[in-house]
């Protein structure tokens, strides 16, 4: 039993001294300079101690870095009751106070000059986009300046007023009635004189698909008198410029309603007595499509042309 324990001494003597011998070093050669370890110090830096403030005793003192900067009751305003009791629309603003602040004493201000001495019409109309500052020129294409605020004098409103006369109406081969627009403008010129009546638009040309239309006014001697809009219909692209002008003639006939010129034209009993009287309905064959229907026509015109033959 001994021996076994020797002979694993042994053995595990020499796998200790094998291994020792593996890990050794060759020495060094002469051309090899062996440098000295360098040696680091650290310094520790003395610890300094800072001095507590001085505590004060005065009133106001202490740290005038920081109390001195904020806000003390020494910036405080004693306000009146009453402000608080007032209405916030009665409180000036801060911009009113600067400017009453720097505005020059009255000594020294111009004399206020008097209003300019304008029209009683354009006073109460110029609240309703009038121009204040040129009542003889307004915006007519937003103004209603003059509307409805006195009426025209006895002789023009005879002059427009009169009954229209059967030789002027004219009609349509779809049996409605109408005024030839020349006959308005005739009216016009008459009551007011040539240059004292005109048409404003108001809004831009709509040109549509197959309708052009356009807002107007009409305008009586500086006075709005009435707004409509005209519209046309027209087939060809080519012919847009001759419906705009066909527009601003149907706006006219429209806004004539309201002075009272030819307005038995709208008026349903005055139209089953003109047609029975003046008109007759007659059936016409189209020599196209050999097709017939009615048309209207005055009794005093000639029958219908090509390519209607009267059956």
């Amino acid at each position: 039993m001994a021996s076994r324990l020797l002979n694993r001494l042994s053995t595990s003597t020499r796998i200790s001294a094998a291994s020792l011998r593996s890990y050794a070093t060759a020495p060094p050669s002469p051309s090899t300079t062996i440098l000295p370890a360098r040696r680091t110090t650290v310094r520790k830096a003395p610890l300094v101690k800072t001095p507590a403030a001085s505590a004060s005793t005065t009133v106001g003192r202490g740290n005038p870095r920081i109390v001195d900067s904020l806000p003390t009751t020494a910036d405080e305003v004693d306000i009146a009751a009453e402000v608080f009791s007032a209405p916030p629309e009665s409180v000036p603003s801060s911009s009113a106070l600067r400017q009453t602040a720097s505005s020059p004493p009255a000594s020294s201000r111009p004399p206020a000059q008097d209003p300019p001495a304008y029209p009683a019409e354009f006073a109460e109309s110029s609240a309703i986009n009038g121009s204040p500052n040129d009542p003889s020129h307004p915006d007519w294409s937003r103004s209603y300046f003059g509307l409805s605020t006195q009426p025209f004098p006895q002789e023009v409103s005879e002059v427009l007023m009169t009954p229209v006369d059967p030789l002027d109406v004219e009609i349509k081969p779809d049996g409605l009635i109408y005024l030839p627009e020349i006959k308005y403008r005739r009216v016009l010129n008459k009551a007011f004189g040539p240059g004292g009546w005109g048409l404003a638009p108001r809004s831009e040309t709509n040109v549509g698909p197959r309708v052009v239309s356009r807002e107007y006014a009409l305008v009586c001697l500086g006075r709005l008198v009435a707004i409509a809009r005209g519209e046309q219909e027209y087939f060809d692209p080519n012919g847009i410029p001759t419906a705009t002008e066909a527009c601003k003639s149907n706006a006219l006939m429209r806004c004539c309603k309201d002075l009272g010129i030819a307005s038995e034209l709208w008026d349903p009993r005055f139209i089953r007595e003109f047609k029975a009287k003046y008109c007759v309905e007659v059936f016409v064959e189209d020599a196209r499509t050999k097709k017939k229907k009615k048309l209207w026509r005055r009794k005093d015109q000639p029958p219908f042309e090509y390519p209607y033959k009267e059956t």
